[in-house]
């Protein structure tokens, strides 16, 4: 195998580093995000239209959550393969946590047909973390 070079940051940063997330866990992390974006989106599309007690409104903020927890994870696959920004100690683990903690509430405030609404402010403080993730970035 050859030397890792600038162009191959995942293999730049050897797994023996005391580096955490690391890059190859951000990786993975943001795969994971997209793959479960697309599982529930597929869901919300086709199985709650045909559901009763699911409104348009409804089914739109759980299409919407997916479509977070997609983009957050090609940004963490982005951030994994950028050589500074993966081992950033703050954007990545924030991104990720932030980006569960608004997709995945906002799902269940939606699966739960309004039963879960003491959860409701906890959307918003996912969506916090998140953006402060990114907004680290660029500092």
């Amino acid at each position: 195998m050859s030397e890792p070079t600038p162009l191959t940051p995942l293999l730049s940063i050897q797994s023996s580093s005391a580096v955490f997330p690391g890059p190859s866990l951000l990786w993975r992390t943001g795969v994971l995000f997209v793959a479960a974006g697309m599982t529930a989106g597929a869901f919300g599309t086709h199985a709650l239209k045909s559901m009763s007690g699911f409104t348009p409104d409804r089914v739109a903020a759980f299409v919407t959550a997916t479509r977070y927890a997609i983009f957050n994870g090609l940004g963490l696959c982005i951030v994994s393969l950028h050589p500074r920004f993966a081992v950033h100690r703050f954007a990545g683990p924030a991104i990720a946590a932030g980006g569960f903690i608004f997709s995945s509430s906002a799902m269940a405030l939606v699966l739960s047909r309004g039963r879960l609404s003491a959860f409701g402010p906890v959307t918003p403080l996912g969506g916090m973390i998140m953006i402060a993730g990114y907004i680290s970035l660029a500092l």
